[in-house]
């Protein structure tokens, strides 16, 4: 395997690592039925996403989907549970097609993460909104919105962040 390869695969199994620490460090209340705001539980996704692009980055996606899934499991149909999941962090990876625009590829695919959270809870979990007195859309899109605004700010200031100072970094000689 060449070295570029092991560097890739380790810094995905890193980035992997990453997520599920950050998902599990979270802020504010926290909703029932799942969605919180994380310390940047989607940072590294988008770190690998820009670094080796949109295809290794959605492969990292999915697999973290897969990690959110198994912490955290809130299973009520098989769409809901590819919509929630593998769909919904997976989109995060075509991040990596605005490697010169990081900030617009972190909002842009933060929000499909969002709608794909949003069309499960349309469809889903209706029985939540009538127990709220809310029309399904207003809904989800309170309850999806909640948590997922201030993940994409975290998102953006962290990755912002982070670009910068490793762009600052002198490559290592030898």
């Amino acid at each position: 395997m060449s070295r570029e390869k092991v560097r890739r695969l380790a810094e995905i199994a890193i980035a992997l690592a990453l997520v599920a620490v950050l998902h599990r460090i979270k802020f504010g209340g926290l909703w029932p039925q799942g969605g919180s705001i994380t310390a940047g539980s989607m940072v590294p996704i988008f770190l690998i996403a820009l670094r080796w692009g949109p295809l290794w980055g959605v492969v990292t996606g999915v697999l973290a989907g897969g990690i959110v899934a198994w912490e955290e499991p809130f299973f009520v149909h098989p769409v809901q549970v590819a919509l929630d999941y593998p769909v919904a962090y997976g989109v995060l990876g075509l991040a990596g097609l605005f490697q010169h625009q990081p900030a617009l590829g972190i909002v842009i695919f933060s929000i499909l993460r969002f709608l794909s959270h949003f069309f499960s809870g349309v469809v889903f979990f209706t029985s939540f909104a009538k127990d709220a007195g809310l029309h399904p859309w207003v809904y989800s899109l309170l309850y999806n919105g909640g948590y997922m605004l201030p993940e994409i700010v975290i998102s953006v200031l962290l990755g912002v962040l982070i670009l910068r100072s490793l762009q600052r970094r002198e490559p290592a000689t030898g």
